[in-house]
Order: C-alpha cells, then structure tokens, then sequence
C-alpha cells in the first residue's frame, strides 16, 4: 500500500495505524502527485489512498496518469467531503473508494480491508455522500447507460439496487439470501455488461436509475 498525502501528520497517522494492524503493508509514502506517480511505478503497490489536493500535481491528475499503466493499483480517493466537485472525475479516472479522513480508526481500517479484498468499494456513510453529490451535480442516466440497464435481469437488477447503497457482497447475499461467491458471480456479471470499470461506477449507475433509495430516476430504469 502507499499514502499519497501532502500533509505529513496524515501521512504518518495512516502509516503507524495501518503497520499495526495485520493484513497491511505500507511500502511507501508521498508528499505530492508526482511523488505517487513516481513512486507507484518504482513500487507497484496494490492499492493506493490518494489526497486529492496536493502540490506539483493534483491527486487527481495523479489518478488519470496511474490508471494508464499497465498494470495499475486500487487507488482510493482520502477526502474530507470538500472535495464534492471532483467525485464524478475521480470515478471516471478510476477511482475504486472514497474514504473519509476523520473517519474513526477502525472503521478507517474496516473500509479499507473491505475495499483490499474487493468486497466493497464504499462504507454506507460515504456512499450517501457521494450519491447525494450525484444526485446534484451530475447528469442523469444517458440513453447508452439505460440501454445498458435493460440488459439486467431482475436478480442483477436486485443486486445492483443495493451494490448503490454501499453494501459489501457479502451484505447482499445475506439480504438476498444468497451465497457471498453467488452474489461475487452477480456483481461480476453486471459490471460486465454496464461496461463498469469498479463498482463505485456501478452503484452511480444504480443511483441514478433510481434503483437505490432516493434514486434520481424514479426506479424505472
């Protein structure tokens, strides 16, 4: 893993709370976007927390130039929710999560095992704010993104409706009384055919169909 933050108190913070935790190995750190740049070609970590607003380079220039290698990490997005205006372009470059910096210590830690592990990309509290950043400045579905839509059977439809709320798979297979590598098989299968990068482009997707509580959409797809 490797902390891209330009403040070294973050930096240090996230590093000594995640070197003790198991399952975790901090093999890097940098202070700007061409640090992280740099430094995750040199390391290939497989999963990178991201600032957004850093100097030299923005964490999300960062991100576009990351998501171009051949092989690139998870890269989570740190913010503090000021940082509403650049969700839809983090998604679009890439991004996988959005985790929040004064989160308590192990939900911090929670979220991103859940994330590492690919269960999920969003915590319930971060996938409301980053909806609700949807529902006001983004565009509603386009006429491709329904058609795609169409392509759902219902269960898909089911397990997309809740992939929206933040929901882990294994939370889904639970609600759905399914198994957790059944519901695997489902999420895969969805982001397939919605063209989905990660699944927090899939629970987008899913919010503005209206699929999601609150959905913009109105539920008909």
């Amino acid at each position: 893993m490797l902390i891209a933050d330009d403040a070294p108190l973050v930096r240090y913070g996230l590093r000594s709370m995640l070197d003790t935790s198991d399952g975790f190995i901090v093999v890097g750190e940098a202070a700007d976007g061409v640090e992280a740049v740099t430094e995750v070609r040199r390391l290939s970590p497989d999963l990178v927390l991201m600032d957004i607003r850093m100097p030299r380079m923005s964490g999300l220039s960062a991100l576009r130039q990351i998501g171009e290698l051949p092989r690139p990490p998870a890269v989570v997005v740190l913010t503090s929710f000021a940082l509403d205006d650049y969700v839809d372009e983090a998604v679009a470059a890439g991004a996988v999560g959005f985790l929040l910096k004064h989160s308590p210590p192990r939900e911090l830690l929670t979220t991103v095992r859940r994330i590492a592990q690919g269960h999920g990309a969003l915590s319930p509290e971060v996938t409301r704010r980053v909806l609700a950043t949807a529902r006001d400045r983004g565009p509603r579905l386009t006429l491709a993104q329904r058609r795609l839509l169409h392509r759902l059977t219902d269960r898909e439809r089911d397990v997309l409706a809740l992939l929206g709320t933040g929901m882990s798979n294994l939370r889904i297979g639970k609600v759905l009384g399914m198994a957790e590598g059944t519901t695997k098989g489902h999420v895969s299968r969805i982001m397939a055919k919605l063209d989905a990068d990660n699944r927090v482009q899939a629970a987008l997707l899913a919010y503005r169909a209206g699929l999601s509580p609150e959905g913009p959409d109105g539920g008909d797809g």
